[in-house]
Formats: structure tokens, sequence, C-alpha cells
């Protein structure tokens, strides 16, 4: 503005003596010697720009701006225009402003507004008129900022599926990276990237295996701290327990859902990573990271392969280095009601020892490593044999050598007096080729998946929430999704039916974009479609409007498929033939993916009336 007006005025053959800088410096003086009044108070933005101008013109007119973080500092230069400038800034009123104002901005802004609002600006002769242009251009902002969102927000739905289809490796770096800026920008964002990021380890466990890098991209993606240090030194056994520990923990005290789940196969990876290192020969790190193993197995319901880590706790030649550590009952999720007795008769006791006998607190919610093991041991047992007079293990000579603790007493007493036991010899010797050596992967790809859809889900219902007024979005297409992939076909047919008549005349809404890690998710019909269209032309999934598939056609596949599989009736699948038609007249020609994908489920309906 500063430079118009001088412009104008031809005066433009001096070099200007002012710069951002004043302006800057004003607003700091202003800021600091005007109380909160001068700015609230009836607000009036073309008020406010005058007086600042006519201080400007004051400084300018004593030649005379003070630093503002400098003391006796001054920032104007004796240029020969400056009394030039101050006379133009001081003849600048209110009236002036404000056609300044409309002229250069909202004049310009109702450019991008509707024929019907634009031309209001043709006669604002008065003020009525300025006022009504004016009113009408805000309204119609408001009323399209909500729609632009949505748009924008439909962004990162492309963005962040096609850049991690991209990398090379995700690693916990950029990991943490991801999730600590978009949770900066919207948290919605993060619910998505975690659903993405889930379906990206799956995609790579299910093809590559779970490799020790992979295992801390999942365990930054669960929330486990990153730490560039200790992530140099990620292969010692003793950190891998650290980490497995830290997981148990925060699965102890929640409930048992999706995520909880994987955070227990993240923490048998881990234990599994600890024995694998070439320092996991240290007896207590080998003892203590079994047993634990075993609680993970026992909670899963693999009561086999937690036999067969408490057998290896118990063949241990030595636990001389074990009785410094012990099993945390805080780290143990919730096993059985006898377990939550122990621990809290043993607290009990310890309170009557402190008050009876003034002795020194120390903890004692904890379990020695073999006792231990010897209790999850006969626990299991007594599970997996169906005979009501169970044959259980004794401790037999342990007992001598190890000292007991008061939780230990309690957690064999409580198993023995409750089944039958004969005495056995254990062998000392390690068997480290035990079928509980290696995780079961297939396990966690399951939870991966269905904690992604779990995620997908809540993002859809988020968005829905928040732009549901400007567009039409349905919230359970990935749960129509995820059905067909379990085979559970009704559930899809209903789940799907009723987003296609939600959909059928939606001008707006939401799409999927089939990028690798949603590959998994889908059959291999619209793989086969997919996959001979990059390889010809590679660039056409930078496209989203190219390579992504409507909620609308997504749910008529899948309608189509179910009532297919369902042997449903002619007359129904006319139907769905009708709702095909109406999907392609309202998709775009260049919607490809949507195209070609409603081609294709147009093709099964009449290949399976021939």
């Amino acid at each position: 503005m500063k430079t118009e007006r001088l412009i104008d005025n031809g005066v433009n053959t001096e070099p200007i003596a002012v710069s951002n800088y004043h302006i800057k410096t004003l607003m700091l003086w202003t800021c600091e010697t005007e109380p909160r009044s001068w700015w609230t108070g009836n607000l009036n933005l073309i008020r406010i720009c005058a007086e600042l101008l006519r201080t400007l013109s004051v400084w300018l007119t004593g030649v005379r701006c003070p630093h503002y973080f400098i003391n006796d500092c001054n920032i104007l230069d004796s240029f020969c225009n400056l009394e030039v400038i101050a006379s133009q800034l001081i003849s600048i009123d209110e009236t002036w402003l404000s056609t300044w104002f409309v002229n250069n901005y909202i004049r310009k802004c109702s450019e991008l507004c509707p024929d019907n609002v634009s031309r209001l600006f043709s006669d604002v002769s008065t003020s009525m008129k300025l006022y009504t242009a004016v009113l009408s251009v805000v309204d119609w902002k408001l009323n399209t900022e909500l729609k632009d969102k949505w748009r924008l927000i439909g962004v990162p739905d492309f963005c962040i599926p096609s850049r991690l289809s991209t990398l090379n490796d995700l690693t916990a770096r950029s990991c943490a990276c991801w999730t600590t800026e978009l949770s900066k920008m919207d948290t919605r964002l993060l619910v998505y990237f975690t659903a993405v990021a889930y379906l990206h380890v799956a995609y790579i466990v299910s093809r590559s295996g779970f490799s020790d890098d992979l295992v801390d991209v999942l365990a930054t993606i669960s929330g486990l701290p990153f730490s560039a240090r200790r992530h140099m030194n990620q292969h010692s056994s003793e950190l891998s327990l650290i980490k497995a520990t830290k997981l148990l923990k925060v699965v102890a005290i929640k409930s048992r859902g999706t995520v909880q789940l994987i955070e227990i196969e993240l923490s048998k990876a881990y234990l599994h990573r600890a024995l694998r290192c070439k320092d996991s020969d240290s007896d207590f790190i080998y003892c203590l990271t079994n047993v634990y193993l075993a609680v993970l197995y026992y909670t899963t319901g693999q009561y086999q392969t937690a036999i067969d880590h408490c057998t290896l706790v118990m063949r241990s030649r030595d636990h001389s280095q074990c009785s410094s550590h012990v099993v945390q009952g805080e780290l143990l999720p919730k096993i059985d009601e006898e377990i939550d007795s122990v621990l809290g008769l043993a607290v009990f006791y310890q309170h009557i020892r402190r008050a009876a006998l003034n002795h020194q607190q120390t903890h004692v919610a904890v379990f020695s490593t073999e006792m231990f093991a010897h209790y999850l041991h006969n626990r299991c047992l007594s599970i997996t044999q169906t005979s009501t007079n169970v044959e259980l293990c004794r401790p037999g000579k342990c007992i001598d050598n190890t000292q007991l603790l008061i939780t230990d007493v309690l957690a064999l007493k409580s198993v023995y007096r409750k089944f039958h036991y004969r005495p056995i010899t254990v062998r000392n010797c390690r068997q480290e080729t035990l079928n509980a050596a290696e995780l079961n992967t297939s396990e966690l790809v399951e939870l991966l998946q269905k904690s992604a859809v779990e995620h997908l889900t809540t993002y859809r219902q988020l968005v829905a929430r928040d732009f549901g007024s400007v567009g039409t979005i349905v919230t359970t297409d990935f749960e129509a999704l995820y059905a067909y992939k379990r085979g559970d076909y009704q559930r899809c047919l209903l789940l799907s039916t009723q987003n296609v008549h939600t959909l059928l005349k939606a001008t707006q809404m939401a799409s999927v974009f089939p990028y690798r890690m949603f590959i998994q998710m889908f059959d291999d019909d619209i793989v086969s479609h997919i996959a001979p269209t990059v390889l010809v032309d590679p660039e056409w999934r930078d496209n989203s409007d190219n390579i992504g598939i409507t909620q609308l056609t997504l749910s008529l596949y899948l309608m189509t498929k179910c009532q297919l599989m369902l042997r449903h009736s002619v007359m129904s699948l006319i139907q769905t033939l009708i709702c095909i038609e109406v999907a392609q007249r309202g998709h775009p020609a260049d919607r490809t993916m949507d195209h070609l994908t409603l081609k294709m489920t147009e093709s099964k309906i009449l290949r399976y009336f021939k």
C-alpha cells in the first residue's frame, strides 16, 4: 500500500526509505504501548491501520524510529524524501483507506465468487450497497469453506499410501517423523497413517518375514518411544528384553483389543530377538526371556508353546544369576485369579511385617524366575490335560537351591492343592530347537489387517462427522471389504447394499486408493485390472483420479460378488445392473479405475446369466 500510494503521486525518483522492517518495528512498539482495549474495543481494522500510519508519519517527520531490541539505536536515515513520504501518509484518512481496501482486496476476492455475488461490486456507490456486497462475499466463503477443507483432506488420503509405496523401506526413524508431524497437523491424519502403516507392515511381513528392522517400525507405530541412541545398539539382548517389558507393562493395564494383541505379538518378537542375540547366553537373560515368552503364549491360548518355554527354564543348569532378576508382577497380563490373589496377599504380608516388626520395605510383588516357570508349566498342564486327576510336575531339588519368595510359596501351593502331582526328573540341558523357537507371523499379519480396518473405520467416522454436511461419506466400506476377505459374505452384502443405497445419488464421495498395502485386502479380479495398467504406464498411479475407486464403485463390486457367491435371484442381480448403469453415468470419464471396475462388475453379472 505504501509503495502504491507513492507511485500514484509520482514520488518514485528517490530510493524508498521505509521498509517492511520499519512497519514491523511500529507494530512491536504499538503492542507494548497501547492497552488491550485499543486493539479490541470498538474493533475497526480501518481505524487501527489509519492511526498506525499517522504514527509512522510522525516518526518520519522527526527522522526517528527507535530500534525495538537495541537501546539508543535509530533505524531511520536522513533521506531527502522522508518528508514527502510523511506528508503522503498523514493525508491518509479512514475514507481513503476504506476505498483502497475495497479496490485492492475485497473486489479481487469477489472475482472468485459466483456471478450473482461478483456483479454486486459493479455498483458500490453507497455504504449500504458496499455492505451488502461484502456480506455476500463473506456468506459465500463461509458456505464453501467446509467443502474446500474436505477437498484438502482428500489429498493425504492419496499422498500417504502413495508415498509409503514409493519408499524403499519405512524405518523407525522415518515412522517417528511421520507420526510427530501428522499429530501436529491433524489427529485424523495420524489415525489414517497408522492404518496405512499397519497394512504396509503386514504386506512386507507376509512376503519377506518379520525382520528386526520391521519390529522397530511396528513398535514406533504402536507408540513405543523412538531413541536414536538406543536404536544404534538394537541387537543387544538386554535392550530387546527392556523393550519387551515396556510393552508388557502397557498390555498389563489395558483391555484386550486388537491393538493390545499386536503389542503382545510385538513383545514376543522382541523376546525372540533377545534369544537370538549373541549375548543371550547369560543365564538370567535366557531364563527371564523364556518365562516372559511363556506368559505371553499362555495369554494368547498357546499352552503347549508356553510349556515348551517353561521347560527351557526348568532345564537350565544354573540359576545363580537369576536371583537378582525376578519376574515383575506388574508386568504380568491377566493370567488367572490365583496370581492376582498371590500378589495381593504378598503386599498384605509386607504391610503386616512393616507395621508389626518395623522391617524395611522391599518390593514383594515379584516371583523368582524358576519357581514361576514351574507354576506356569503346571498351570498349562492343568488346562491341556483333559483328565480330572491331573499329574503335575514337582519342583524337586530346585527348592533347595533357590531362595524362595513368599509369592513363590503361595503360587505353588495354590496350584498343588487343586491337583495331584507326580515327581519327575528334569534333565539339565538346553534344547534350542523346540517348537517355540520362532514367531508365527501369520497371526500377526491378520491382527495388523484387522487393526488397520478398525483405524480406517475410525478415520471415516471422523471425516463423516466433520464434513458430512458437504459430502456423502459412508463409514463401513473397509469393514465390508474385510468381511469379504474373511469369507463373511452375508455381512459384506449387508454393509455394501446399505452403502450403495446411500451413495447412488451422491455427487461428492470419498475414494479408496489401491496401492500395494491395500492390494492385500482386494481379490484377484481387481488386482488383475490394476497390475497391467501400472506396468504399461507407471506414472498412471500418480494421478488420484486414475487410481482412485469411489466408495460407490467398491460397494457395487462387493455387493455383486456376494450376490454371486450366495446365488441370489436373477431379479436382485438385475437391480444391481441398474445401479451399475447409474454409477457409470455419474462418474466422470477420467475416473479410469471406476469405469474399469464397474465394467468388470457388469460383465460378471452378464456371464452369470449366460
